[in-house]
């Protein structure tokens, strides 16, 4: 690197550094970038991973909304498939819940989630946007004042300190935007549940997302695409994810998802394993002078329910609408709005999800009521209720596809 280019990259500057290329990161960055707003997205890992990494493909109606308003939405509409069904498995039978036909009516897309990010970034990318890979956010300075500055190492081992009028935090819960808030802003739950997760090369094996309740523990089917399929088996934590060969995870599938009784699971080689504690967290409040958190960064919730990518792209929505009033207009009214207005979104959610994680998992040990009979008996009111009772079935089906 020459003198003169080692003077531009310490002078590096943008009026909005995003941290972070998921979802909320790279909504966010289009939505500026449509607006005609500077911003620059730093991500620490390379462009490959960025697009293969596996999450969550369960899409609102209210993230296809917000997706199609901006012009975002053609690779979802062209390979995703809509969905509005889940089936639950329990000891007195299965039931089906169409549950796009109840309550006030909505289904999911289903598309993974590393296809919507390629297709975000392709997006960014073809709007001029400018992305710094392979670039490790160190911490982020001065929030406090109206000159914000980050620091990072890029793929060449240097610093670069840049400069902003706003950061947005968008790097996940151990990004460096967590990192920079004082010790008691954040605020987490541990629902004592471990999730083993699982990515089959196999056909789904049935037409709805399948949750199966089991004295052996939960188990999940989720279909991603014509050919692979995810599963998830409730696993005893500590456990390594490679601890049982295929054959015994297939065979305890079978068991908790009753295939003898309901038919065979399509098996396949498994691509993936990988361990998920159902924990959750959330920051409050979500804005630290000129740092503001969105997706991950603000909040993680628990997989139950799907909650997670749909909030990041709507809290990447207020946020932008915000950042180009103030920057345009010089309006902070969304601004100084946004972190209430966030957080009222993320904790219905939050709510919903531990809910659903109460109704697919007897207590954890070492809770006071794990195992006995009062809280079985408990749990297996509330899937009855919601087999039988319509205005259950209706509030389930507002808040299973709603944020």
């Amino acid at each position: 690197m020459t003198d003169s280019q080692t003077s531009r990259a310490l002078r590096a500057s943008a009026d909005v550094v995003i941290l972070g290329a998921g979802p909320a990161g790279l909504v966010l960055g289009n939505l500026l970038l449509a607006a005609g707003t500077d911003c620059v997205i730093l991500e620490r890992a390379s462009p490959s991973r960025v697009r293969t990494r596996a999450r969550a493909g369960f899409l609102a109606p209210n993230t296809v909304r917000i997706l199609d308003g901006h012009g975002l939405a053609d690779g979802l509409h062209r390979y995703g498939h809509p969905h509005a069904a889940c089936e639950f498995r329990t000891q007195d039978g299965r039931f089906r819940l169409d549950y796009g036909a109840l309550g006030q009516g909505g289904r999911h897309h289903v598309y993974p989630q590393q296809d919507l990010v390629t297709d975000l970034l392709r997006h960014y990318l073809g709007r001029g946007g400018r992305i710094r890979f392979r670039t490790e956010v160190l911490a982020v300075h001065d929030t406090d004042g109206t000159r914000p500055s980050v620091t990072a190492r890029g793929p060449d081992g240097r610093t670069v300190r840049w400069t902003a009028r706003y950061v947005a935090g968008c790097d996940g819960r151990r990004g460096a935007a967590r990192r920079s808030l004082p010790a008691d802003a954040v605020h987490h739950h541990d629902h004592g549940v471990t999730w083993l997760g699982l990515l089959a090369q196999a056909p789904p094996s049935l037409d709805a997302v399948g949750y199966a309740v089991h004295d052996r523990g939960f188990a999940g089917h989720m279909a991603r695409t014509p050919e692979v399929t995810r599963y998830y088996l409730q696993w005893q934590r500590g456990t390594a994810a490679d601890a049982w060969p295929e054959q015994r995870i297939w065979d305890e599938l079978d068991i908790r998802m009753r295939a003898p009784e309901y038919g065979p699971l399509n098996r396949g080689a498994l691509l993936e394993r990988g361990l998920f504690d159902l924990s959750c967290d959330v920051a409050e409040p979500l804005r630290h002078g000129s740092l503001f958190l969105a997706g991950d960064a603000a909040s993680v919730l628990a997989p139950a329910a799907a909650k997670g990518a749909n909030l990041a792209v709507l809290e990447a929505e207020m946020l932008a609408e915000a950042l180009v009033d103030a920057l345009t207009r010089g309006d902070t009214g969304g601004l100084d709005t946004y972190s209430d207005r966030s957080l009222e979104h993320i904790w219905r959610a939050q709510e919903f999800t531990g809910w659903m994680t109460r109704l697919l998992h007897a207590p954890p040990d070492g809770d006071p009521g794990a195992g006995s009979f009062f809280q079985a008996a408990r749990r297996r009111s509330r899937i009855a209720s919601l087999r039988t009772s319509r205005s259950h079935q209706d509030w389930f089906a507002d808040n299973y596809v709603g944020v």
